[in-house]
């Protein structure tokens, strides 16, 4: 075969790919409904726009709250959903498999931060040594998302507690429950964020992605304490908040370990093509994965899951973008 016939060969069977890859993306369409973790809402807003312009006739519908909540919604309530995507991984571990889910893949990490705007009182003193003295300030309203509908919340517990620990501070978790006032606790962490905007809270325990979206200022916390570093898990293990647990009644115990954000493909999904299309882009780094970190929240790549077992689950189409156990 000559230098010209070979080149030819390729370009055919290039252009053959791309019209087979161009005709199965139009074969995709349709409603797609994706659950999502709030502090999801900025990043997915952008995959759903570059998914969209790939696949044109798929619709994708999103609803974003605290991961525990959505997930419930899906198991108790019935709510149709394709995707579900938590701000941790282990609500779709504790609350959708194996009845409504078989696997689940991490695929972003995070940290806690206190956020705070120029309205803030002591807004120019405030630091990563004194910020536990200054929640404690009795002219002072801070918030946090509900513990028991969003992981921000039981998470935001776990950095008081670790914080006593790191600083040495006997009792200061229960000094900063104290400070706490119940009508500055919002569903999900970023209800949280209009408060602050307007000067009706002084701070707010969000995602360092959220705050780095929204443009707020925050505290960054020592590695030791903002669930931020998987090197210091064991640290975080010690920290453990009791939420409600799988039925009405009944209590399970969370314990402190880094942010790391899932997803799944939920079984009785009304578009499984449309939904393994729109999680190939999401966990391609670069695509999904891509927008995440320019927003601000560092992706896992590759992605990992729990087990051998549960990679085997995996759809094949996803499996390439998904270290092997």
């Amino acid at each position: 075969m000559t230098r010209y016939s070979f080149i030819k060969c390729v370009v055919i069977l290039l252009v053959f790919f791309l019209c087979h890859l161009a005709e199965a993306q139009n074969d995709i369409s349709g409603k797609l409904v994706v659950f999502h973790a709030g502090s999801l809402s900025v990043p997915f807003a952008k995959i759903e726009r570059a998914f969209e312009k790939r696949y044109p006739k798929v619709d994708v519908q999103r609803e974003a709250g605290g991961s525990t909540k959505m997930a419930r919604l899906i198991r108790d309530v019935g709510k149709p959903a394709d995707i579900m995507a938590a701000a941790d991984y282990t609500v779709i571990d504790d609350l959708l498999i194996p009845k409504f889910a078989d696997w689940e893949i991490r695929f972003a990490s995070n940290q806690l931060v206190l956020c705070y705007t120029d309205k803030s009182r002591y807004a120019d003193i405030i630091n990563s040594e004194n910020w536990y003295e200054i929640l404690q300030k009795r002219d002072v309203v801070w918030g946090q998302a509900d513990p028991n509908l969003d992981p921000c919340g039981y998470r935001t517990l776990m950095v008081m507690q670790l914080a006593e620990k790191f600083y040495k501070k006997p009792g200061l978790y229960e000094r900063l429950l104290e400070s706490r006032k119940a009508s500055a606790i919002r569903p999900k962490s970023v209800e949280l964020i209009s408060l602050l905007k307007t000067g009706n809270l002084d701070y707010a325990w969000e995602y360092l992605s959220v705050a780095v979206q929204h443009g707020l200022k925050y505290v960054k916390l020592p590695d030791e304490i903002n669930l931020g570093n998987s090197k210091y898990d064991d640290f975080y293990r010690q920290a453990k908040v009791r939420v409600t647990g799988k039925r009405p009644g009944t209590w399970t115990v969370k314990r402190g370990k880094s942010c790391t954000y899932g997803v799944t493909l939920i079984k009785n999904s009304a578009n499984i093509d449309a939904a393994k299309a729109f999680l190939e882009y999401l966990l391609d780094p670069e695509g999904g994965l891509k927008i995440l970190k320019e927003s601000g929240q560092p992706p896992i790549v590759p992605c990992v899951t729990g087990s051998y077992e549960m990679f085997k689950l995996i759809p094949k189409e996803l499996r390439r973008f998904v270290a092997q156990p």
